[in-house]
C-alpha cells in the first residue's frame, strides 16, 4: 500500500466516526436537544425544553483531579528535570489537561512528538483530538502502525491540509486541484510511529476506548425529558386558577368600557361582579414535587454509575455532612481517577521515551520512568503537612520526597533547594536531623 493510499483510508476513516464524536461534544457541550432524543415538542413548547448537564459534570469532576506533576528517572534528578523543561517548553500543563478532557469525552486523544526546528531545540510534543486524527493500530504490538490527521479544511469542509505519521516519518500533504501533493517529508531516527494514544477505559477487544459519559447520556436525556415536563407544568398549573360563575361582559370593563387586562383582573385585589348569585371559585396549583422526586431519582441513578458524591448532583440531607463523610463519599470517585491516572500515566511516559529517542538519547533507564501525579483525594493542606512533618521526622522521608509529597511543583521545590543552599540555618537543622538518625548520617544522605 503506498503512502497516499494509507493517507486516503485514514481520512475515510476520520469521516467516517465523525458524526459519533459529534454527538459526543454536543453531549458534553449541553447542546443536545430534546428533537435530537426523539421527544416532539408543540412549538409553543419548543423556548421551555432544558437541558441539565450532568454529562459535563461526569467528565469534569475526573478531568479536575488529573494532574501531572513531573516524571521520576531512577533517581536521576538531571534526567527528571530535564524532562520537565521539555514539558514546560510545550506548555503541557494545559495541553495536558485538554488530552485528558477529549479522552474522557471521546474515548481517546493523541499525542505527537517531532523533532524541533534547530539542533538544540526540545522535541515538540503537541496534543490532537479524536475529531482530526485516526490510526491504523497492528494487531501484533499494538501499537499504532500509521496515524493521519486533518490540519485544514477548506470553504466545503473538505480535508485540504493533513499529515501522515508512519514509522520514523512524517509526511505533510495538500491538496491540490482535487490531487494530494506531499509538501515535506520529515525523517527522524525511530523505527515507529510518534504517536501515542491516551485512551480512556481501553479493553483488550476494544482498544479505542469509550466515552466517561457512556452511563450517564441516557439517563440525561430521562432528566431532561422530566424537567421539560415540569417547565411545561410550572406554566400552565404552577398558578392557582380562578373561575368566575354568573359574571357579565361588563363586569370586566373599566369605567371608559374597555376590556380590564387579563393580569389585572387576576391580581387585583377586589372583584365587584353586579350578579349577586355570582360565584367566584379558585382551582389550586398543580403539586410539582412528583416531577422533583422523578428528577432526584434520576440524580441518585447518576451518582450510582459515575462514582460522584450525592451532593455534586445537588442531593443532600437534613443532617449536613462531615468532613470525614464528605471525604468518604469521594472514595470511589478518587478511585477512578487513580485508575485513569494509571493509564494516561503510561502514555505519557511513552511520550517522554519518544522525545527521549527523538533526540538521540535511548538510556534504557528510561524504561522505569514513572508519571508523578497531584494527590486526587482532597486532604485538607493541613492533614496533609501534619502527616508529611511526622514521616519526615522519623527518618522515612528525605526533604526532596517531603516536598513532593506536599504537592509542590518541580519548578517551587527548585526554588527551594536554591534558598536552602544560601540558608545556613537550613543546615543546623540538616544536623539536628542528622542526629536523630539511627546512623547519624543526614536523611537526605541516608536514602541516597
Amino acid at each position: 500500500m503506498t503512502d497516499l493510499d494509507t493517507l486516503n483510508a485514514l481520512l475515510e476513516k476520520i469521516d467516517t466516526q465523525a458524526p459519533k464524536l459529534e454527538r459526543l461534544d454536543r453531549y458534553y457541550r449541553g447542546g443536545q436537544r430534546l428533537a435530537a432524543i426523539g421527544l416532539a415538542l408543540p412549538p409553543e413548547m419548543e423556548r421551555l425544553q432544558t437541558v441539565i448537564n450532568w454529562p459535563a459534570l461526569a467528565v469534569d469532576s475526573l478531568e479536575e483531579r488529573l494532574d501531572v506533576e513531573g516524571f521520576q528517572l531512577g533517581g536521576d534528578t538531571s534526567a527528571d528535570e530535564r524532562l520537565w523543561d521539555w514539558w514546560q517548553a510545550n506548555d503541557l500543563d494545559e495541553e495536558s489537561s485538554l488530552a485528558h478532557l477529549d479522552a474522557l469525552v471521546l474515548g481517546r486523544s493523541y499525542v505527537t512528538v517531532s523533532t524541533g526546528e534547530a539542533a538544540d531545540d526540545p522535541p515538540v510534543i503537541t496534543v490532537e483530538s479524536a475529531r482530526t486524527m485516526a490510526v491504523n493500530i497492528d494487531p501484533a504490538t499494538r501499537r499504532i502502525a500509521a496515524a493521519a490527521r486533518v490540519w485544514e479544511r477548506d470553504e466545503t469542509d473538505q480535508p485540504s491540509g493533513a499529515v501522515l505519521y508512519l514509522p520514523g516519518r512524517n509526511v505533510y500533504w495538500r491538496r491540490l486541484n482535487g490531487r494530494w501533493v506531499v509538501q515535506s517529508d520529515d525523517r527522524f531516527a525511530l523505527d515507529e510511529v510518534a504517536v501515542v494514544p491516551l485512551v480512556n477505559r481501553a479493553r483488550l477487544a476494544h482498544r479505542h476506548g469509550v466515552t466517561e459519559m457512556r452511563d450517564v447520556m441516557a439517563l440525561t436525556d430521562a432528566a431532561c425529558r422530566s424537567l421539560t415536563n415540569l417547565q411545561a407544568a410550572q406554566e400552565m398549573l404552577a398558578v392557582p386558577q380562578r373561575y368566575v360563575l354568573g359574571a357579565t361582559q361588563s363586569d370586566f370593563q373599566d369605567p371608559d368600557g374597555q376590556p380590564v387586562p387579563v393580569w389585572e383582573a387576576y391580581i387585583g385585589r377586589f372583584l365587584a361582579l353586579g350578579n349577586e348569585g355570582a360565584k367566584v371559585g379558585q382551582l389550586q396549583g398543580a403539586d410539582l414535587r412528583n416531577f422533583t422526586e422523578v428528577i432526584n431519582h434520576y440524580a441518585r441513578l447518576t451518582a450510582s454509575v459515575t462514582g460522584l458524591p450525592p451532593h455534586f448532583l445537588g442531593l443532600s440531607t437534613d443532617n449536613p455532612a462531615s468532613a470525614d463523610a464528605i471525604r468518604s463519599s469521594e472514595a470511589r470517585l478518587v478511585k477512578r481517577a487513580e485508575r485513569r491516572a494509571r493509564a494516561f500515566g503510561e502514555a505519557w511516559e511513552r511520550v517522554m521515551r519518544l522525545a527521549l529517542r527523538v533526540v538521540g538519547d535511548d538510556d534504557a533507564a528510561a524504561r522505569r520512568m514513572e508519571t508523578v501525579w497531584r494527590d486526587p483525594s482532597t486532604p485538607t493542606y493541613a492533614a496533609r503537612a501534619d502527616a508529611v512533618v511526622k514521616l519526615f521526622q522519623a527518618g522515612l522521608l528525605p526533604q526532596e520526597a517531603a516536598w513532593e509529597q506536599m504537592g509542590w511543583s518541580p519548578e517551587y521545590r527548585r526554588h527551594l533547594r536554591s534558598l536552602s543552599d544560601s540558608d545556613p540555618a537550613v543546615r543546623f537543622l540538616e544536623l539536628d536531623q542528622a542526629s536523630r538518625s539511627p546512623t547519624g548520617t543526614p536523611v537526605d544522605e541516608v536514602s541516597a
